[in-house]
């Protein structure tokens, strides 16, 4: 819906991407099309008695009937609702328009910062939103990106960082690069010399914005911000000893900037296996993360509330 993959375009019967804005504005509607087709059936409608021969209570389906800008849906969904009211509703976007959607209707939000205080800004900006689209605090968490890179020492985890960063071939560094801020042919620009100037992208504008405050505020070089970009992509970058990385989350958990965070490892499965093994024991030992699952659902196990059917209120009233 809010892809920052202009190419994607020409696989949805389009010659160009939807503009910034416009693409937001229909994701929106494409998101209360879902939402209310996952609530076309209340919990307890199928009734699947086999000596009464009544599989379903008509009385308890309903039809959306949705007609808007951009969708003509009429529903019902084929499918119950889910054990969990419905799947959850994730968002990736740190845009004016990418941070009011997840004000409005996500219920996880991804988002890239480099810094404590980039991250809290963003953190605060979408709480602070909650209230205007009815929706409370409890409703929303908030996850920065996390690029860990483990050892058993200092030296050793960074010796493993420089290894990855000595891996990546400059046309790679260039290529993913040019993906990740959204702008083309950054080839012809010396890698040794300043980052260039440019316009904001149609593509992934808040990573753009984000990566380019980072060269401008570290003075760094293309090949410098090809490094920075290739691995973290403009997320949290974090290298050192399992103490060491557990001091950075828990200083962002504890003080306003992220209700957990999307752990993305620097390799797989390597990269990952370090972190469940050496920093997870740590985040434990500090009451930080659980030692079992409480819930038998993705939202339970994520402390999200099971959303009531939008007729829920409806039917009370009918009643």
């Amino acid at each position: 819906m809010t892809s920052n993959n202009e190419a994607e375009a020409f696989n949805h019967g389009r010659d160009q991407h939807y503009a910034h804005a416009d693409r937001y504005e229909r994701a929106a509607e494409f998101a209360e099309v879902v939402t209310g087709l996952w609530d076309s059936w209340d919990d307890d409608a199928f009734i699947r008695d086999k000596d009464s021969g009544i599989y379903y209570d008509p009385g308890k389906m309903h039809v959306l009937n949705h007609r808007g800008k951009h969708f003509a849906v009429r529903g019902p969904l084929n499918v119950a609702r889910s054990p969990q009211g419905r799947p959850v509703l994730v968002q990736a976007g740190a845009s004016d328009t990418g941070r009011a959607l997840a004000a409005r209707m996500a219920e996880l939000v991804f988002t890239a910062q480099t810094t404590f205080e980039q991250a809290k800004a963003f953190y605060s900006d979408v709480i602070e939103q909650l209230p205007r689209y009815g929706r409370a605090r409890d409703a929303v968490k908030i996850l920065p990106g996390l690029y860990p890179v483990v050892g058993r020492t200092e030296v050793e985890a960074r010796e493993k960082f420089d290894f990855l960063q000595s891996l990546i071939h400059p046309s790679v560094g260039i290529a993913v690069l040019e993906h990740t801020i959204g702008v083309p042919n950054l080839s012809q620009y010396p890698l040794d010399g300043p980052v260039p100037e440019m316009g904001d992208t149609n593509g992934p504008l808040s990573r753009q914005r984000l990566l380019l405050e980072a060269a401008r505020r570290d003075k760094l070089t293309l090949w410098e911000l090809c490094l920075l970009n290739a691995g973290p992509r403009g997320h949290l970058l974090t290298v050192g000893t399992p103490g060491q990385i557990a001091d950075v989350m828990e200083h962002w958990f504890l003080n306003g900037a992220a209700d957990g965070f999307n752990v993305m490892p620097a390799w797989l499965p390597g990269s990952l296996n370090d972190f469940v093994d050496m920093v997870i024991p740590e985040l434990q030992r500090r009451g930080l993360f659980r030692t079992e699952y409480l819930g038998t659902t993705l939202r339970e196990n994520l402390g999200l509330p099971k959303p009531p059917s939008r007729w829920t209120s409806v039917s009370m009233v009918a009643q």
